[in-house]
């Protein structure tokens, strides 16, 4: 009995690491007073293209002189996760009226990233907690100005001071939010050679939310642009249509099967061979062995596995499994499921 407790014991264990591993489940995380919270900057890109992703420290921002790297997952490897610490002092429960983070002077090149990344309407992406952070990194107003040219009509302002708005219930944060604030921009149109101050403010608030339902915000809203509106009459007249063309493929089945079957009916009564033609032809290409039989069992294979690989995320999600604070699950889930069925 006792062989067996331990046996179960370990299976479970087991078990619960492997689903641990497979959907990489975060663990509560809890912070006492002033300890220091890292804040990883994970990616830019384009507002209108979210899959168009680059590193943080692509553009000039502070750069830290050794980049130290977050660990992830498969998942978030395979979503084009790259976290990368920055040099914001961040500390839990503790405000920070003003703090300069760095001063960066801009030459040719520096300025001209940052003009065509405002160009662009890039956004960037932090995390502190797992926690996803967005915001613009700088905005470009044009005046209608008549006789006057391009450089002195269009401004290019970077956003050079963020206000981090955070959230605690206990020991454990709650809500991250940031925000740029639109007295303290730089244009950079001629700062070719300028010094540019990089500062930030942080503001922390009590909220009586739970730990456990810190992600719904996330299942609710999203910063980027999403396209999963379900257009329910699409749908219907789609499916009214597959209906009407089967409907009219088997009455047309119907009649030219009642016709050969008259027709063979009345050859049987008479006694009289007749050649066969048509669908009758079929029972002689069915035991046929086929002229690439290896092909065609590596594609029966494959559709196999991926309509199990499908069928399994389908049921997981149902589950309520990929929730948005479990970045990257469902590519790891995938990953895992691939080779599991493989």
């Amino acid at each position: 009995v006792r062989a067996l407790r331990e046996n179960r014991s370990r299976m479970v264990a087991t078990s619960r690491l492997a689903a641990a591993v497979l959907l990489c489940l975060p663990l509560a995380r809890a912070f006492e007073q002033g300890e220091a919270i890292p804040l990883y900057a994970n990616k830019v890109g384009p507002f209108a293209n979210p899959s168009e992703l680059y590193q943080f420290f692509s553009l000039p921002f502070c750069r830290p002189k050794e980049l130290e790297e977050k660990w992830l997952d498969l998942g978030e490897v395979l979503k084009g996760d790259r976290a990368t610490k920055t040099l914001y002092d961040i500390r839990f429960k503790q405000n920070t009226q003003w703090q300069s983070l760095c001063k960066v002077t801009l030459d040719e090149e520096k300025a001209a990233k940052f003009k065509q990344a405002i160009v662009d309407d890039y956004y960037f992406e932090l995390l502190l907690d797992d926690l996803p952070i967005w915001g613009y990194v700088g905005e470009l107003e044009t005046s209608a100005a008549p006789g006057l040219n391009d450089d002195n009509t269009t401004r290019y302002y970077l956003f050079t001071h963020l206000d981090f708005s955070l959230s605690y219930n206990g020991d454990h944060v709650i809500e991250v939010n940031v925000s740029a604030d639109p007295l303290q921009r730089k244009d950079i149109g001629n700062a070719v050679g300028q010094m540019v101050e990089f500062t930030y403010a942080v503001r922390w608030q009590v909220t009586d939310v739970p730990y456990e339902k810190r992600m719904e915000r996330y299942s609710q809203y999203s910063f980027l642009p999403q396209s999963f509106e379900i257009h329910w009459l699409s749908i219907i007249n789609s499916f009214v249509l597959v209906l009407l063309l089967t409907g009219f493929l088997a009455i047309i089945l119907m009649r030219v099967l009642k016709n050969d079957f008259s027709r063979y009916t009345r050859a049987d009564e008479e006694e009289e061979e007749e050649e066969e033609t048509g669908w009758k032809l079929v029972h002689g290409d069915v035991f046929r062995f086929p002229a690439h039989g290896s092909l065609l069992c590596a594609l029966l294979g494959t559709g196999a596995q991926l309509l199990a690989l499908v069928f399994a995320l389908l049921v997981l999600a149902l589950m309520n499994t990929f929730y948005p604070g479990n970045r990257g699950a469902i590519y790891s889930a995938a990953g895992g499921l691939y080779a599991t069925t493989a």
